[in-house]
């Protein structure tokens, strides 16, 4: 029997798919999931059946999107970047759900930013305007492509997981963490100072990643690693 991993999905008001609200998400998360030996499934914004997914569940991811985030996150009183959505209360409940009956959790891009609030991070609603970076980490290249190279923390979950002390990246964010709290690690950072991984203290298997690597799903790709020891937690 396969791990069945949830996936968190992302909510639309009204777009090309219907004016009415819908679920929307990006099939290449389902892919890496598949290819990396695990069942997806995807999981919708209904509260009253966290605790009903999460006894089916594995594993967890919680992908990225364009959505408002908790206003008390942001460091000197800056405002969330982009609308509020639904999304938000459903994912900080299932993450702490998750957390807690210790399955294990992927958060990426978005999905690292919601577990950084929740434990105490603080956040920017423009992380190169807040670094003063000329390294662009909102989209310079396509998604597909590496935009630059992060530097993984020795010892750390990442570098367990990867065998890499560097290595490329894509990026697609506009928003990022700037201040660590004492409930995670830092696990990784790009050359200009921006945190591009965490890890939850005295979890197994819960990491943060700003990236996206369900673009890169081949066989050696420290990206699609990440996919595969998350399969290989949730068959424990």
């Amino acid at each position: 029997m396969k791990p069945l991993i949830g996936i968190t999905l992302d909510f639309v008001h009204k777009g090309s798919f219907s004016p009415r609200p819908h679920y929307a998400i990006r099939e290449s998360y389902f892919k890496a999931v598949a290819a990396a030996g695990g069942t997806p499934i995807a999981i919708p914004f209904v509260k009253e059946s966290i605790d009903e997914y999460l006894s089916l569940i594995k594993g967890l991811i919680v992908p990225g999107g364009d959505f408002g985030l908790d206003a008390s996150w942001y460091v000197n009183d800056e405002k969330p970047g982009f609308e509020a959505t639904p999304r938000l209360d459903f994912d900080v409940e299932i993450m702490q759900k998750a957390l807690a009956k210790n399955i294990p959790l992927l958060g990426i891009c978005a999905g690292m930013q919601i577990l950084g609030g929740m434990m105490g991070c603080k956040l920017t609603s423009n992380i190169n305007k807040y670094i003063g970076t000329r390294l662009c980490h909102s989209g310079g290249v396509n998604a597909e492509e590496y935009a630059h190279d992060i530097h993984i923390e020795k010892g750390s979950m990442l570098n367990k997981i990867t065998g890499l002390n560097d290595m490329p990246v894509n990026s697609r964010h506009q928003e990022g963490i700037v201040e660590i709290s004492d409930k995670v690690n830092l696990a990784g950072k790009s050359d200009d100072g921006v945190i591009e991984a965490i890890e939850v203290k005295g979890k197994e298997f819960a990491l943060g990643i700003q990236w996206h690597p369900e673009f890169f799903i081949t066989d050696g790709e420290p990206n699609f690693k990440l996919f595969q020891a998350l399969v290989k937690a949730a068959g424990k």
